[in-house]
């Protein structure tokens, strides 16, 4: 949890900066350009990021977004991705739970986790809605919802290297990702 909180506080100040950067380039230039689109956006973005390849593969993984993409199209592609993580993670999570060799407090953790990844992607999936619709405060709000939900299947489930923990851990980079495009959306200066 620390550390998460390390690398995202770290996403905050780049992204922070970036800003910065791009408004003054934009200033410079004098003209009402919105900044960079595309592949160029895209790489600019993860630039940034301290999981490099993971950003770059999200967002180049759906060709119909790549051509002209803004910062919405690219934040509901690293959303969609997450959602997709969160559903693969509830399959493991529901078949651990059906495997008769788990002691019973272990089924337990494993039935609230199942409830938490079943709400964090249904959060993820009204985060996506919420910024197709253009409410992009409500979406950063979707995303904390889906970050505590995620804390509370952690929780639930005993270690932190087992198959689990590690998806668990995969879908939070997801979601930071995801919250980080979403903090350089216009005036929005979301924090977590």
């Amino acid at each position: 949890m620390a550390r998460a909180m390390k690398i995202f506080s770290l996403m905050a100040i780049c992204v922070i900066m970036v800003a910065q950067q791009v408004a003054a380039i934009e200033e410079v230039a004098g003209a009402p350009s919105h900044g960079p689109k595309g592949p160029e956006l895209i790489k600019f973005l993860c630039s940034m990021s301290p999981k490099k390849d993971l950003c770059l593969k999200v967002l180049f993984s759906d060709p119909s977004e790549l051509a002209g993409a803004g910062l919405t199209d690219l934040a509901v592609v690293a959303l969609r991705a997450a959602s997709l993580d969160a559903s693969s993670m509830l399959d493991d999570v529901t078949r651990f739970i059906d495997d008769p060799d788990m002691s019973p407090a272990i089924q337990q953790g494993l039935s609230d986790c199942k409830e938490n990844v079943l709400d964090a992607g249904m959060q993820l999936d009204d985060a996506v809605a919420s910024l197709l619709q253009g409410a992009d405060r409500d979406a950063h709000t979707w995303l904390r919802a889906a970050y505590a939900a995620i804390d509370t299947c952690d929780a639930s489930i005993p270690g932190d290297d087992d198959i689990l923990s590690v998806k668990s851990r995969q879908l939070r980079t997801l979601v930071d990702l995801a919250t980080a495009i979403t903090n350089f959306l216009p005036n929005k200066n979301f924090q977590n």
